[in-house]
């Protein structure tokens, strides 16, 4: 927990649900980031951390565990971790007294994982209970149906080197047994499977199908299934699938979603952001071209937020905002930086490091970023952040000096845990090829024996992989298309449309009869919204498709129109003061009124309580809150009464805190403060909102440091050094420069933030003037429940997002060129003395606010 500087213990924090079932009371993190130590050449460190884990670490815990997760984290940071041990120990230096320990606790903890394989498919339950296992009254598991495919299909690795170090066969044999139920259940006709499935009838519970969350790593552990055991049936199921995907998922740059009974219909219009690692897949298999566009379109995505927001639209939107610090995208980076040699992926790597320092380090580590938009954290650092983001950075940048064994002898777990190939000649006591299965035949190169060598694919052209980057290079910043000005065009110079979307109504039997002549059903869901899906083969002639289309393109248009009119992203409320100079970044709603953060510059001040605290009346303290930023509590009356009555008295911007105690943006949605229903214009102020947990970590500041000041903005300030001097008073001559490096610092925060979904929906609020506190709610509809033709339509929204676009891009272009691009690289450095101290004032920072858990 690196905001407030301890570790995350499971039963001793609020419960965040299923990202909990990875914790186990084993020292996940130590245990995870085993072999990055050596990989890093901290072998000293390696050798405590071992002495660590064997003297502290106990698996015998009461406590309810993913058991894929418990694999691949702590099964493979083990096995990763004696591969390592005994490639010192042979090299003579360190580890002379290592005797295998790690393995013994790697065989104890894979024969605790065996009874979740007791199922009728041989599939394994999707959690098991450390101490008492399944279905026993005290194991408080064992009652699912369902598991997901990379859940079960994920196991291979681990197990088989396990059986092979140990000689135990019944690992392998457990893994390969549900591997192969898998295969027999994809779906034949398309040769894909599904999200989820029913461990015990092996039917398919989730029918769609893509590269992302749900079904990755099965695809993965496949191909490096045959890399490590060497076993052909693996590469044969592989290569059966990869064309599968390569013929409806990918459709590039994208990877998309579709049904596995109707693999050209997709099933969703997002892509999430673990399908990054797909990437470096395919450079292992040894499809590079695919590789390079995908990266690209990705690290577009990133370059426009800062990371890869948890998964993003097909015109490249926010979807979900989080970002955990997932490393598949550094991933992908190093295994094409291996293929091509090409020095542009050490640029992304850089761009990455740099990204990192900038905005997600912390005191105590790297923070979760809760919303990329934003820049606001969460209290959160993944174990896997340590075990695969490190070692693939360094690695990309290192070279073949820095690192102390050869790197080429092992595979990579997919949590970056180091197994020897060595291990497909060792105990090989399953070799048989399952004759059951058939295999399709396809003649193409998918079904090649041997990987094209990089000699071959870059014959003497280093620019080859530009050139395949080249096409994408503003994929993201153009993608809004032009259709519509074609359509309206079309219109003037042509015939009438039969139907605008503007004037539909689907109680109208007249308008459901033109849809049907232009090839478009019209389907009622159960939550009463309607869906339209064209299918321009049941339209009556051509002409009736391309009017169907125009429709459609119009009600994409029109509906995403409705929904960014009715909705605000969040804001930032940003500490900026001693102790915290800008690290704290705290999720606000925003107000329906008073100055928009998105279009105006940012608000800076001190922050100051007003009395009464509910501003419900003149206040009585003006000369406290004038030329501040007033924080009132909320209830009693109005937020458009409060907002007036703290800028009488001068306030220059206000805070709402919630008055329902323990609320958090955590658990709750954020909503948008309404007005009273009247003329709003008068307040020129800007309004936040902030749930109780988060404006008492202001409240608490204040109480701590008297003085306090903050930034309201529409996403968070960049924190660098400037942030920390502009906590002294300034002289007359350093005020004036310090105003312009923060209008410059300001132009680079400026984005197209306000035209984004953000991860919840913003439900409206008003506050009554009830004792009561009723409130008048305008609840808006999930960005997932637009009306349906966006889910439909294979084009991409045409949002009226790309109004002034290109002006915009010029603006944001000159801004970069202007700011210091050397934030992080570069700097002087500073005297030991100095960093030590700018560190314990961090850390009593982060102490003070312990209790809040962020």
């Amino acid at each position: 927990m690196p905001l407030t500087c301890r570790g995350r213990v499971r039963g001793q924090e609020p419960s965040r649900g299923d990202v909990d079932d990875a914790l186990g009371k084993f020292s996940l993190t130590l245990i995870d980031s085993l072999d990055t130590l050596v990989v890093l050449n901290k072998t000293k460190e390696f050798e405590d951390a071992v002495r660590k884990v064997l003297r502290d670490v106990n698996l015998d815990n009461d406590v309810v565990v993913s058991v894929f997760e418990t694999n691949i984290r702590v099964l493979g940071g083990l096995l990763g971790g004696h591969s390592l041990a005994i490639m010192l120990k042979e090299k003579g230096e360190f580890m002379q007294w290592y005797n295998d320990e790690l393995l013994q606790m790697a065989k104890q903890l894979g024969y605790k994982l065996l009874p979740a394989f007791n199922t009728t498919s041989g599939l394994p339950y999707p959690r098991i209970n450390l101490k008492f296992g399944i279905r026993k009254p005290e194991a408080r598991t064992g009652s699912e149906t369902d598991t997901c495919t990379a859940c079960a299909g994920t196991l291979i690795l681990e197990f088989a080197a396990l059986s092979r170090f140990t000689g135990a066969t019944i690992f392998e044999e457990y893994a390969r047994k549900a591997l192969d139920f898998l295969w027999e259940k994809r779906q034949r006709s398309s040769n894909l499977v599904g999200v989820t499935i029913n461990i015990h009838t092996g039917d398919w519970v989730r029918k769609d199908s893509g590269v992302g969350a749900g079904i990755d790593s099965y695809y993965e552990y496949l191909l490096k299934a045959y890399v490590l055991l060497g076993d052909d049936s693996f590469l044969e199921r592989f290569n059966t699938h990869y064309d599968a995907i390569m013929r409806y998922i990918s459709q590039p740059p994208l990877l998309l979603d579709v049904h596995i009974h109707k693999p050209m219909l997709n099933a969703r219009t997002w892509m999430d952001s673990l399908l990054a690692f797909f990437p470096g897949l395919q450079v292992l298999k040894g499809d590079i071209r695919p590789a390079i566009e995908t990266h690209e379109m990705l690290y577009q995505v990133i370059k426009k937020h800062n990371f890869l927001p948890e998964a993003f639209t097909t015109d490249f939107r926010v979807h979900w905002a989080q970002h955990p610090l997932r490393p598949e995208f550094a991933e992908s980076t190093y295994f094409l930086y291996k293929a091509t040699g090409d020095p542009y992926y050490l640029e992304v790597g850089k761009t990455l490091i740099e990204n990192l320092n900038k905005y997600a380090r912390v005191p105590c580590g790297f923070a979760a970023m809760k919303d990329v938009r934003t820049g606001s954290h969460e209290d959160r650092m993944d174990s896997f952040f340590l075990a695969e983001m490190f070692k693939y950075l360094y690695l990309l940048f290192a070279d073949k000096e820095d690192i102390i064994f050869d790197i080429e002898d092992y595979i990579f777990t997919t949590e970056a845990h180091l197994l020897p190939l060595w291990l497909s000649t060792t105990n090989r006591s399953i070799s048989k090829k399952n004759t059951t299965s058939e295999y399709t035949e396809l003649d193409d190169s998918n079904f090649d024996w041997t990987c094209p060598n990089t000699q071959i694919l870059f014959p003497n052209d280093p620019l080859y992989a530009q050139s395949i980057r080249e096409p994408l290079k503003n994929v993201v910043d153009k993608s809004c298309p032009r259709g519509i000005i074609r359509v309206e065009e079309s219109f003037r110079s042509g015939a009438k449309p039969p139907l605008r979307a503007r004037d539909f109504m689907a109680t109208n039997p007249e308008h459901l009869e033109i849809l049907k002549k232009m090839g478009v059903s019209l389907i009622h869901l159960k939550d009463g919204r309607v869906q339209l899906v064209q299918h321009a083969i049941q339209a009556a002639s051509s002409i009736d498709a391309e009017d169907g289309l125009r429709f459609m393109q119009e009600m994409i248009e029109l509906s995403s129109q409705q929904q960014k009119e009715q909705q605000l992203p969040p804001r930032a409320v940003q500490i900026i003061s001693h102790p915290f100079f800008g690290r704290v970044v705290l999720t606000a709603g925003p107000a329906q009124f008073g100055l928009d953060l998105s279009k105006h510059k940012e608000t800076r001040g001190f922050v100051a309580s007003s009395k009464p605290y509910n501003g419900c009346s003149e206040l009585t303290n003006p000369e406290a809150v004038m030329g501040k930023i007033a924080l009132i509590q909320r209830g009693q009356c109005m937020f458009a009464e409060k907002a007036r009555n703290i800028q009488n008295a001068g306030a220059i911007g206000g805070i709402v805190i919630d008055d329902n105690e323990g609320s958090s943006s955590d658990t709750a949605p954020l909503f948008q403060m309404a007005g009273d229903g009247k003329d709003t214009d008068d307040i020129k102020i800007p309004m936040l909102f902030l749930f109780s947990k988060e404006g008492s970590i202001i409240l608490d500041a204040i109480r701590e440091h008297e003085e306090v000041e903050v930034l309201l903005s529409d996403k968070a300030r960049d924190r660098d050094t400037e942030m920390e001097n502009e906590d002294q008073p300034p002289s007359e001559n350093d005020s004036q420069n310090q105003s312009a490096e923060q209008l410059l610092s300001l132009s680079q925060t400026f984005d197209l933030i306000d035209q984004e979904t953000p991860e919840n929906p913003l439900e409206s609020h008003s506050e009554s003037s009830s004792p009561a506190d009723i409130e008048e709610a305008a609840g808006f509809a999930p960005s997932e429940q637009i009306p349906s033709s966006t889910e439909s339509l294979e084009t991409p929204s045409l949002d009226g997002e790309c109004t002034d676009l290109d002006n915009q891009l010029e603006e944001q272009s000159e801004t970069k060129e202007d700011s210091n691009p050397n934030v992080s690289w570069g700097k002087k450095a500073q005297p030991i003395d100095s960093i030590l101290a700018d560190w314990n004032e961090d850390i009593e920072a982060f102490e003070m606010m312990e209790k809040d858990e962020l």
